[in-house]
């Protein structure tokens, strides 16, 4: 057996970056679908984007709340105050963590790095501490802390799909290196304290409501205003696009299993979450721009072509993510079922609903 039963029914869960764009997802699928479910939700409701877009989110949580079971606590503030985290601990006793809080962007990483080693360092090591001390305090503890990795500790890796038990020692962005930090301290936590945890190595999630930063958003909002778009390495990018449901699925099933321990005898674990399937970048835009004259975003005759600019590699970007899931696929049957159409369709309908 690889792994123990976690009961999510009636039990606290600490949510960090809650207002966020997988954080609220997973919040209503967790309301949706589990009985007297207590979610802790903080964010920090920091400006990096669109702070509308995390209200919209929060409300979507707010109105769920009025008809079910469940029950969901906000609380804004950052991770990286330790306080703050000390006091959720000790007023909620959560049983499970679900760390999702981090400063996102590989390119936003060159600009402000002080942000990451906050959010994803400090703010990580605080989730960590009091985690152990709720080991410490003689207590049942936490019974899983499930926690945000990217497929951005792959670097430069040329072995594709990227799987597990690749070497991830090369990090080429400081976001990069954060997030394989992440996985390092979890290990030594899990090692030293017993807490069980699992990280999810997350490929390019996309949906309704999703961060502005991500390139399908961020070419809608250009496209709209009739500014060119720049696609980097002239094209010549994959990206395994993974819809938002179909992320929520695998993180909703890895939450309710907790590692027991490895070989080392240690419980820690590291999973991919992805489509397994990359998309070229040209063909994604191409489907995006059908999708938004569909859904009445563009006009039909909107010349698309003279909006794209074909221009080199950004510093920090790689060429090709690519996700070997076959370990999530093996332990919890998770096989993504969003076609990248369908996908950015509902973003589209969901862009011109928002934005009309």
């Amino acid at each position: 057996m690889l792994a123990k039963n976690v009961d999510l029914r009636g039990k606290t869960i600490l949510l960090t970056g809650a207002a966020g764009f997988i954080g609220a997802n997973l919040s209503l699928a967790l309301l949706k679908s589990v009985d007297n479910v207590r979610i802790i939700g903080i964010d920090n409701m920091n400006d990096y984007y669109d702070v509308s877009l995390k209200e919209f989110r929060l409300s979507q949580i707010r109105e769920l709340e009025k008809t079910v079971t469940g029950s969901f606590i906000f609380v804004k503030g950052s991770i990286a105050d330790r306080k703050c985290i000390d006091d959720i601990f000790g007023t909620y006793e959560p049983s499970i963590v679900v760390n999702l809080a981090a400063q996102a962007g590989v390119r936003y990483s060159i600009e402000n790095p002080d942000a990451y080693v906050e959010s994803n360092l400090i703010g990580f090591y605080n989730i960590l501490e009091s985690c152990r001390y709720s080991y410490d305090n003689g207590k049942p503890g936490v019974e899983h802390l499930v926690y945000a990795s990217s497929s951005s500790v792959y670097g430069s890796n040329k072995k594709i799909p990227y799987a597990t038990e690749d070497k991830v020692d090369n990090p080429v962005s400081l976001y990069a290196a954060t997030k394989k930090s992440n996985e390092l301290l979890a290990h030594a936590y899990s090692k030293l304290y017993g807490i069980p945890s699992t990280g999810l190595r997350f490929f390019t999630v996309y949906g309704p409501a999703g961060r502005p930063d991500m390139a399908y958003f961020g070419f809608t909002n250009k496209l709209v205003k009739n500014e060119t778009i720049k696609i980097f390495n002239y094209g010549n990018c994959k990206r395994d696009f993974t819809y938002i449901d179909d992320i929520v699925t695998g993180v909703h099933s890895v939450m309710q299993c907790a590692p027991l321990p490895n070989e080392d005898g240690v419980k820690y674990k590291i999973y991919n979450i992805g489509n397994n399937q990359p998309e070229n970048l040209l063909d994604f835009v191409e489907i995006l721009q059908d999708e938004l004259k569909a859904a009445k975003v563009l006009p039909e005759d909107y010349d698309f072509e003279a909006h794209k600019e074909l221009v080199g590699m950004q510093p920090g970007d790689v060429e090709v993510t690519y996700a070997d899931v076959s370990e999530l696929e093996r332990d919890f049957g998770f096989k993504p079922d969003t076609g990248l159409r369908d996908g950015l369709r509902k973003f589209a309908q969901w862009y011109k609903g928002f934005y009309a």
